[in-house]
């Protein structure tokens, strides 16, 4: 059973819900029962924390959240994962209070399918931390690889971490010390080294690690661009009878380029290092997006992930106290 937190969306609790009817899967609503008259299967919490909101402090502040709500459902065992197309912020505040981290685990990593045509790569962190410690990125870049293992079948992962250069010396002091750190445990990851902006689109890795910050905006400016590019391809295929009839050849091919690069298709970002599985869709997902973030969520407690990351994490000696019962292990 997903939990799913239907306040918060840009398109209202009904485009919400009516994703959870296109996913397939057993899901429990959570937000205004008001709104969605008829609705089965919805726990009534119309309370919603706002992007305006400082995260922390409204998630303590408003315990009847639909978001917290749903986070102290799965944090109980009542449902198995969460999925909001909410406040990031609060998602994330709500999961680490009442989920709470892996055993070990410095901090949780907002990782997202890149929207790149034939070569699927995975980024985190993308926005839980606007900084973070040499550490905090070996931690990332060994969920990471097992994510993509896990859940994606990628056998053995190429791990880069993001930088200004691939000298193993470019970069901050933190990306220095990570790719230090990473270079020394051959075998536990394929570690790959540095790629910069302009592999990322490429290709050149299946996993790319950095800070919440600038994943943050590199995501957000190839969203942009490859909205940009898809445009302007469909303006110039339209603009006279010669492009129009060229362009009625190319169509097909557009549309399947289009489709791959929509935020919808890969449903959203997944939260890593917790205990429970934690997706946080787009907030401007269509009933499809959301459908797509909750078929991811219950893949990846299919695919137990968790557990599989957890292992990772463990052989690799990336945990603060590594445990083999690290899923299950109190939060220190």
């Amino acid at each position: 059973m997903i939990a799913l937190d239907i306040n918060g969306a840009d398109r209202g609790p009904r485009s919400v819900a009516e994703g959870a009817r296109l996913s397939g899967v057993p899901v429990t609503l959570f937000g205004p029962v008001a709104e969605l008259p008829g609705e089965t299967g919805v726990v009534d919490a119309p309370v919603a924390i706002g992007n305006d909101e400082e995260p922390a402090r409204a998630v303590r502040a408003k315990p009847e959240a639909s978001i917290v709500v749903a986070a102290k459902a799965v944090a109980s065992g009542d449902c198995e994962a969460l999925v909001s197309a909410g406040s990031t912020g609060a998602a994330l505040a709500a999961s680490v209070f009442h989920i709470k981290r892996l055993h070990g685990v410095h901090r949780p990593a907002v990782a997202v399918l890149l929207p790149i045509p034939g070569a699927p790569t995975l980024m985190l962190d993308v926005g839980a931390s606007s900084e973070a410690r040499p550490e905090q990125l070996v931690q990332f870049a060994h969920m990471g690889s097992a994510f993509m293992q896990a859940v994606h079948g990628v056998e053995r992962p190429r791990v880069g971490l993001l930088s200004i250069g691939e000298e193993p010396n470019k970069g901050t002091p933190a990306v220095v010390e990570a790719h230090a750190r990473l270079a020394a445990s051959p075998g536990t990851i394929d570690f790959i080294g540095n790629v910069e902006g302009h592999d990322v689109p490429a290709g050149a890795a299946d996993v790319v690690v950095t800070d919440g910050f600038t994943g943050n905006v590199a995501l957000k400016l190839m969203e942009g661009t490859a909205k940009t590019v898809t445009g302007a391809v469909r303006d110039a295929v339209r603009s006279g009878l010669v492009s129009s009839l060229g362009g009625l050849l190319v169509r097909r091919r557009v549309g399947r380029l289009r489709d791959e690069l929509d935020p919808n298709a890969t449903g959203g970002a997944i939260l890593l290092g917790l205990r429970k599985v934690v997706v946080i869709a787009h907030g401007s997902s269509t009933p499809e997006g959301i459908a797509n973030a909750v078929r991811l969520a219950d893949r990846a407690v299919r695919e137990r992930v968790l557990e599989r990351m957890a292992a990772a994490l463990t052989a690799a000696g990336a945990l603060r106290s590594a445990r083999a019962d690290s899923v299950g292990a109190a939060n220190d």
